[in-house]
């Protein structure tokens, strides 16, 4: 089966063709960062005229170079939530506008889901049951996955999401947008024990593993007024007392992550753990959970496949379209949607989630 992938639910207009699930046949990402720099993070309304302007173009593009045409291909799926409304009502409607033009079944997929799935092209087949935790700008959420199509979330951020904060951390101090791949860059070259950051991993008042990343941005704040740290100003380099600063926040930051993900193993022995969302991009990140003995294989994409893009969506949409599903013209685009399909025993039921793009 061949499948056309259409992503837009944040800043990347992106379209793929995959075959038999697995195999990429293109995979086309139009990046969106240049435009939104100077302003220190997406603006939704720059978003989605850039969506417009350069979605019939990506999708083109992914065809022409998998070296078929649309009527050629199975099926559809397209990113449908959660994420910016109008970018995702882009992606929706021009997807909608080719099955109906060419008499093609379409699903909806949701964009969390997807990350899960772009795990599936560089690895072996998921083993269940199985562990997800999907770090992002929008997302940090840790899933149960009893078996392929079923989800419990048994960890969700009650505040920012892992990369917001990495993007907060780097404005504050000058260091640019988008702020994950330059403090990643930097806390290599940095002492995490010069920088005194106070902080303890909060503890919930819950059974579920969820995160909060809200007190480490204030410390980071704290730290900084304290010892009177001025940001890095435009052309030049970051001082040592910042890149000690952002070190010790990155480490936290995986500190916290890990720990999770640790007792998330223990209390439900997992066959295979997933590292996905373009947070899983983060070298110090990968290395933590590849060197961590979790008694089952880690599986992360490469880095093109971390952020957004179409194909990890063709993946996800693939399953669905391969049992004959065909979600028509009636789905709509969400600015949040759930995955997570059922509660585990002995977790509260999931509360709504605050999903931030």
């Amino acid at each position: 089966m061949i499948v056309l992938g259409i992503e837009s639910s944040c800043d990347e207009t992106a379209a793929s063709v995959i075959e038999d699930g697995r195999r990429i046949c293109s995979n086309v990402i139009a990046s969106q960062v240049k435009t939104h720099a100077p302003f220190g993070g997406v603006v939704p309304e720059l978003a989605s005229r850039e969506h417009l302007a350069l979605i019939s173009t990506v999708v083109a593009s992914a065809l022409d170079q998998a070296e078929i045409e649309l009527k050629n291909i199975d099926g559809i799926a397209v990113t449908h939530g959660p994420g910016l409304i109008g970018s995702l009502l882009v992606g929706v409607s021009f997807a909608k506008s080719l099955a109906m033009t060419a008499g093609k079944p379409i699903v909806g997929v949701n964009h969390i889901e997807g990350h899960i799935y772009s795990v599936v092209f560089e690895n072996p087949p998921v083993e269940y049951p199985a562990l997800a935790l999907v770090v992002s700008g929008g997302h940090t959420t840790l899933f149960f996955i009893p078996e392929e199509g079923r989800y419990a979330a048994i960890g969700r951020t009650r505040d920012d999401a892992a990369g917001e904060a990495f993007d907060k951390v780097a404005k504050l101090l000058g260091l640019g947008y988008p702020g994950g791949p330059v403090i990643d860059r930097l806390a290599r070259q940095g002492d995490a024990e010069a920088a005194k950051l106070v902080f303890s991993i909060p503890r919930m008042d819950s059974p579920n593993l969820d995160f909060s990343f809200s007190g480490l941005k204030t410390a980071v704040l704290r730290y900084v007024r304290e010892n009177r740290i001025a940001p890095v100003k435009e052309g030049e380099p970051p001082r040592q007392e910042i890149i000690d600063l952002v070190a010790s926040f990155q480490e936290k930051v995986i500190r916290s992550l890990l720990s999770r993900l640790k007792e998330a193993a223990r209390r439900h022995r997992p066959k295979t753990v997933i590292l996905a969302g373009g947070v899983a991009c983060n070298s110090a990140l990968r290395l933590s959970v590849t060197e961590e003995n979790f008694h089952a294989p880690v599986y992360y994409p490469s880095p093109l496949l971390t952020t957004d893009n179409a194909a990890m969506i063709a993946a996800a949409g693939h399953r669905r379209l391969a049992e004959g599903e065909n979600d028509g013209l009636n789905f709509i685009a969400r600015a949040t949607m759930k995955i997570d399909n059922f509660a585990l025993e002995g977790y509260e039921a999931p509360r709504k989630a605050r999903y931030k793009t």
